[in-house]
């Protein structure tokens, strides 16, 4: 086993802690490698290993640590002697670019090679960023080309996506000096990241590579671009672009094989926004893994209400899977700050109260994580807390947490110095995992896929958000009916709504009683499969803080990167 400080091994290496051979993999460069869908034919009569994912508590601005909780918990889950990898999405360039550290984790809970992996070490998102805007291209072209398919301008919904963070093109005019330039209209730049291209990525399934490429392919094809003048809708089949776009994203089908900083497999495979789409690792990622491994440690996006709930009945459901084990994160600076203490505002660092011992901030912010373990508990899974400890917690106060999560229904609550000690710092998180994971269970979906949209919606907003009720406006209702009937009633509902609160306002924290959740809008993800409620005016595209970390990236002398830290 690696020690923190070590140098990352050959990934010839860390396929053989999974079992396959040279064979098997397809390295890119030594510390990379592509896996095969193939290799869920080759090991079809393996069992599944135990599936765990990782969620947390409403969270600060700066998040709480659920991926250095997921690498950490599985770097110690090996140490105990359980053949386990890690699951993980890829990090978005622009937000390693904007702000110190990566979303590979922290300190000596980390993915590694660090600062390569966070510096778009695989690539897959160029790609994925090539193949949608080669679509949006094909729109402006059939536009310029005399429209043959009656496209209605005012009707699309399909945008150009950048890596980069890059506010002046949130809203643009294309299309401007004279007609070899196009068709002018008003447009707008997205991130990859919330790329209909990427969400669909990740929820492609398949028992060996040709089903998977075939179900890549008909998912490309069904992404819906816009409508006729007379309401029809208008696909990437109908524009044919489906075929270029599938065979330009055919080699970033393969899930990537990675390692931890202690040598621990790591399976590392698209990177969707949480708000807009399912916000998880890929299916493909996941299988092989469970294929591989005892166990699989995977994370969600943002809390319980949003991410956990996503991952259940959007990937979940697409992919037949069901965790044995849900470990929600929580800090107690988080809980501090839903018990009403400090000024917290995005962008700008934590105030030092959240800190300081403060029991009775402490008990108020609690309901909020009473909540999440309440929400892991409706899917009928063992659940843990997780408390990512920092240096200056109080043990009486996580003695307190304790005793609350265990009132909740929580199997026990359990610290992790992953951050400082590594693998080592959350043996006793791996045991009572490894041991929650073992209990039977039988999770279930929030819902059936009969139910109309409305109900759909109404269902995770009362049940999971607590909210008393939902405002539907007139366009939302509008078009949840236009989708019904198209016969896409069935598909599951992608609430999108603000993650700093179990409410649409990011500013009513703790666990809020008696509010409403408005849906201003509805969005069809044809092609990933899900139609997405929007609550909020979500930021697809963030802009460069006045100081963005990429002020500190360089190579040394030696040419290692430095500035990206975890």
């Amino acid at each position: 086993m690696n020690s923190v400080n070590a140098s990352p091994q050959h990934i010839a290496r860390i396929a053989e802690q999974l079992g396959l051979t040279a064979a098997d993999i397809e390295p890119h460069g030594n510390f990379r490698a592509k896996l095969s869908p193939d290799l869920l034919t080759r090991l079809a009569d393996k069992p599944d290993g135990k599936y765990i994912v990782v969620t947390a508590m409403t969270p600060t601005p700066p998040g709480e640590g659920k991926t250095t909780t997921a690498i950490g918990l599985a770097m110690a889950m090996n140490r105990i002697g359980y053949r386990t990898a890690v699951s993980l999405r890829q990090s978005a360039l622009g937000a390693v670019l904007n702000y110190r550290g990566g979303a590979a984790g922290g300190g000596n809970a980390r993915l590694s090679p660090y600062a390569a992996l966070n510096l778009h070490a695989s690539g897959d998102h160029h790609i994925i960023e090539l193949a949608n805007n080669l679509l949006a291209s094909c729109i402006d072209n059939h536009l310029l080309r005399g429209n043959a398919l009656d496209l209605d301008p005012f009707s699309l919904a399909w945008t150009r996506v950048v890596q980069i963070s890059d506010r002046a093109l949130r809203q643009v005019l294309t299309g401007l000096g004279g007609r070899e330039n196009g068709t002018p209209r008003e447009a707008r730049f997205d991130a990859v990241t919330a790329s209909e291209v990427m969400a669909l990525l990740g929820l492609v399934n398949g028992a060996d590579e040709r089903s998977a490429l075939q179900d890549l392919r008909a998912r490309v094809g069904r992404i819906t671009i816009g409508r006729t003048r007379r309401g029809k809708p208008i696909t990437a089949q109908d524009l044919k672009a489906a075929g270029a776009m599938t065979a330009l994203l055919q080699d970033v089908l393969k899930p990537n094989l990675m390692q931890t900083c202690e040598g621990t497999p790591a399976l590392v495979h698209t990177g969707t926004l949480g708000h807009l789409a399912h916000g998880a690792s890929s299916i493909l990622a996941d299988r092989i893994a469970l294929k591989t491994n005892a166990y699989v440690v995977t994370e969600t996006a943002f809390g319980s209400d949003l991410g956990l709930e996503k991952f259940i009945n959007i990937k979940c459901r697409v992919s037949g899977l069901m965790p044995d084990a849900i470990v929600i994160t929580a800090t107690l600076r988080a809980l501090k700050m839903h018990g009403g203490v400090g000024k917290v505002q995005a962008g700008k660092p934590l105030p030092d109260e959240l800190y300081k011992e403060n029991l009775h901030a402490l008990e108020r912010g609690a309901a909020n994580l009473v909540k999440h373990i309440e929400n892991a508990r409706l899917f009928n899974i063992p659940t843990l807390v997780a408390v990512n400890r920092f240096a200056q917690d109080s043990d009486r106060e996580i003695a307190r947490v304790e005793q609350i999560a265990r009132a909740a229904g929580a199997e026990g609550t359990y610290t992790s110095d992953a951050y400082a000690r590594g693998g080592a710092g959350a043996i006793s998180l791996g045991e009572a995992t490894a041991h929650a994971a073992n209990k039977p269970s039988q999770g279930k979906l929030l819902y059936a896929d009969a139910l109309p949209l409305p109900d759909k919606i109404e269902r995770v907003a009362t049940q999971l958000y607590g909210a008393k009720e939902v405002e539907f406006s007139n366009v939302a209702r509008d078009k949840l009916a236009q989708i019904a009937e198209q016969g896409l009633s069935h598909l599951p509902v992608c609430i999108a709504k603000t993650h700093l609160s179990l409410t649409a306002d990011e500013k009513n924290k703790g666990r809020p009683k008696n509010f409403h959740i408005p849906i201003r809008d509805v969005r069809l993800a044809a092609g990933a499969g899900y139609v997405i409620a929007l609550c909020n005016e979500i930021r697809t595209m963030s802009g460069m803080p006045a100081r963005p970390a990429l002020e500190e990236i360089d190579l040394d002398a030696d040419g290692n990167i430095i500035g990206v830290e975890g």
